[in-house]
């Protein structure tokens, strides 16, 4: 098992910066939608406290995932909507 480091320090509202082993990103958002840059930049968003998230990579933040980084969008917005409907109907 390996040994592993991270640091989060919050800057300002919504914004954070992450130390970890590996090296440092910014955490940008709130509950429920971040955006995260740094080496390998991405976009979270989920429904608070359920533990559902959905990830996808940033275009331009690693080669291998540009591939997938439209259909990842796609899926994406899929989930945003279910989410707005979910929370519409509450």
């Amino acid at each position: 098992m390996g040994l592993r480091f991270r640091k989060s320090f919050k800057i300002a509202p919504g914004v954070r910066l992450n130390l970890s082993k590996s090296g440092t990103s910014w955490s940008l958002g709130k509950r429920g939608a971040t955006l995260n840059l740094g080496k390998r930049s991405r976009a979270t968003i989920g429904i608070p406290g359920t533990g559902l998230s959905y990830t996808a990579p940033l275009s331009g933040a690693d080669p291998s995932a540009q591939r997938s980084a439209s259909s990842a969008l796609w899926v994406l917005a899929i989930f945003v909507a279910v989410i707005l409907v979910i929370v519409v109907s509450i």
